[in-house]
């Protein structure tokens, strides 16, 4: 076979009652939008939410956020095509950075009464950072909502029949809808909402599959035998590490250091530690405490992710004909399908329903997150800050609301860009080597080094953006070949290490801010009374942010033992 699916053949065959789970869901996303109206009066309420939300609130928006289309379609794409190593985008390229982000850099972010991470940027190294990093942020995000918007208008077409400029509009005026009327409560609350149904819509996808093929022994029995037909290795599909496959390297050494350097510590810390559309979440806590405990809650959820996502690619890898044979073919073929082709195959009418409902409860929360992130960083760092400070809170209100507009058409343009590519893991990993990886090489040095200059910040995050731009042309262009994201990881370790050596160097000759100005900004001239909730005596041992830190660190190790 060509490897090429026919759109026909890719309808998903819906009855009358798969529409009301679907139905139901819309109704209540517009309606949570409505209910969060009173509370998005101001551009403060609008654009922050009003630092108002619990900590199990914002911890479960933290995760859900980044449980966008993604997450579902190119994490089961990854198991389908990689197996295993897979795992390490939750186990190590995830929980640890979440960790560090609760217990290290949230108290900096929340003390500091930002409003955005570039905003940070701006305190801590001046102008012209802060203006890269909020014209960078900004760019990324409207790539990102693109993927989100075009899996969500990919469902729609497949459910419908609909053409897909009409399913990417469809679906794009429904997220406008309920951000402009809610703003970013409405997208939090929403995302709650949302995270409950995909678990609902996935967990008997991979309860059922699992049953199909034999149990976990069945699984693994079926994919040895094809790995042998095809006269490779299964323990590279079957054995996270050395994660070969995932790495593109041809040494198991390599690979490791590629998997730990390049996405356990670059690509991840630069994600989760700097990416705003997840620190948004913390930011709209009610106290210091809860800001940090929201990204460590988000790990216990993390960890179990996989288990909804990779699971079911893996058993589309041999349950599913078209995968199986593309896979053992060695063809191109467009993984990103895998657990779409598996829900054909699999869901009987009914669970169908509540499956399709949990994608696009998942693409709608991707693509909220990114555009919520898109006009808060438009409004307050870009608009504010360079085009018409002092104006009224309005004003700034209604410019929130029009670049929201303006976010969501631009997304369906951007969504044609990726539909080109065949596995979206591998555009989303370029788009983070060149974006978050030397914006974390950037804050960590800022955080840790008061003599870092506001010059060699600016300095360094360009040289590292352009460092990782040149690497992917070199992809791009063929002059470099790494299967997998094995580009990626060189990418985003060269950003970080060109991004790190040009600050160092340009602060030996340039002056750096006077130390006043840096207290709350860098680690050795913040008090710990600044950094710290004044009522975490008051908690039990149980909700403080270090023992749950602790505890999400153990389980992860386990993790990665258990399943090594």
């Amino acid at each position: 076979m060509t490897g090429v699916l026919m759109e026909q053949d890719l309808l998903l065959n819906a009855h009358w009652y798969d529409y009301i789970p679907i139905v139901i869901y819309f109704a209540f996303v517009l309606g949570v939008g409505f209910v969060m109206k009173t509370k998005a009066k101001s551009s403060n309420e609008f654009l922050t939410g009003g630092r108002s939300m619990p900590a199990w609130v914002t911890g479960i928006a933290f995760v859900a956020a980044n449980l966008g289309a993604v997450e579902i379609m190119g994490m089961s794409a990854n198991g389908a095509q990689y197996g295993m190593p897979t795992f390490h985008y939750f186990w190590v390229g995830a929980v640890p950075a979440m960790i560090f982000l609760g217990l290290v850099m949230m108290p900096f972010y929340y003390g500091s009464k930002v409003r955005s991470v570039p905003e940070f940027m701006f305190k801590r190294f001046g102008t012209t950072a802060h203006l890269i990093n909020s014209l960078s942020f900004a760019l990324a995000q409207l790539l990102i909502a693109g993927i989100n918007l075009f899996l969500l208008g990919k469902i729609i077409n497949w459910l419908l029949g609909w053409p897909l400029w009409v399913a990417l509009v469809v679906a794009a005026i429904i997220v406008f809808t309920y951000i402009t009327l809610g703003g970013l409560s409405a997208a939090i609350y929403n995302e709650v909402l949302q995270f409950f149904v995909i678990v609902a819509a996935l967990l008997p996808l991979t309860l059922i599959g699992l049953h199909r093929v034999g149990g976990w022994g069945g699984l693994t029995t079926q994919i040895t035998d094809n790995a042998l037909a095809a006269g490779t290795d299964p323990a590279l599909q079957l054995k996270s590490w050395p994660g070969l496959l995932l790495s593109g390297f041809d040494s198991p050494v390599m690979s490791v250091i590629g998997i730990v350097f390049g996405l356990g510590f670059v690509l991840s810390f630069g994600y989760w530690t700097t990416n705003f559309v997840e620190v948004q979440r913390a930011m709209a806590s009610d106290s210091i405490s809860a800001a940090q405990k929201t990204p460590i809650i988000g790990t216990f959820v993390k960890m179990f992710v996989p288990f909804l996502v990779i699971i079911p690619g893996m058993i589309a890898g041999v349950l599913v004909s078209e995968v199986a044979q593309a896979k053992n073919a060695g063809e191109s073929f467009e993984y990103n399908n895998a657990i779409l082709l598996l829900m054909r195959d699999v869901l009987p009418n009914g669970l169908l329903g509540l499956a399709i409902t949990g994608l696009l409860a998942s693409f709608m929360a991707g693509m909220a997150a990114n555009i919520s992130a898109f006009n808060t960083v438009f409004t307050v760092d870009l608009y504010e800050r360079y085009f018409k400070p002092g104006e009224s809170d309005a004003q700034y209100l209604r410019i929130g609301k029009m670049s929201t507009l303006a976010a969501s058409v631009i997304a369906i343009f951007t969504a044609l860009i990726a539909s080109q590519y065949d596995n979206l893991m591998d555009y989303l990993q370029q788009l983070f080597s060149m974006f978050n990886a030397p914006l974390f090489a950037t804050f960590i040095v800022g955080m840790f080094w008061k003599k870092a200059t506001p010059a060699a910040g600016w300095m360094g995050l360009a040289a590292g953006t352009l460092s990782a731009l040149a690497v992917n042309v070199l992809m791009w262009t063929g002059v470099l070949s790494l299967p997998g994201q094995g580009g990626a990881f060189l990418a985003a370790s060269t950003a970080f290490v060109v991004d790190v050596v040009v600050t160092i160097v340009v602060s030996q000759f340039t002056q750096p801010k006077p130390e006043a100005e840096l207290r709350g900004f860098v680690y050795s001239l913040t008090p710990k009374e600044d950094r710290t909730d004044p009522h975490l005596d008051k908690l039990p041992v149980w909700r403080r942010p270090v023992p749950l830190g602790l505890a999400a660190a153990v389980l992860v190790v386990t993790l990665n033992i258990v399943f090594h």
